[in-house]
């Protein structure tokens, strides 16, 4: 279960990020702005036509998922059968699962 949730967790965090590759850097529709020509560190973003609504519901499905997937990996019962010292090396097991695989397999 808890390998199935950290890919479930994987995908959907590969999804938003492709989604917010896709879409405006602003959420609302906001004006092309650039910083004072003096400014420490000169920026600028152009202007914003804002999210499409559908694109806006998929964002907050994804992130409400992630939220609901990283519950269940953080609170699960599993994570008691261990010392408290060991707990984050063997959820760092469980997150680099892939890694570890390939690099026995090589």
């Amino acid at each position: 279960m808890l390998i199935d949730a950290q890919n479930e967790l994987d995908q959907v965090r590969a999804d938003l990020r492709a989604l917010f590759e896709r879409v405006p850097w602003s959420v609302e529709p906001m004006d092309a702005w650039e910083t004072h020509e003096n400014a420490w560190r000169p920026s600028s973003r152009p202007a914003s036509p804002g999210w499409d609504p559908v694109d806006a519901v998929e964002i907050a499905r994804l992130r409400a998922r992630e939220l609901e997937l990283a519950e269940v990996l953080v609170c699960h019962p599993y994570w008691t059968e261990f010392a408290p010292g060991d707990v984050q090396a063997a959820r760092d097991a469980l997150n680099h699962r892939e890694q570890e695989s390939a690099s026995t397999a090589s």
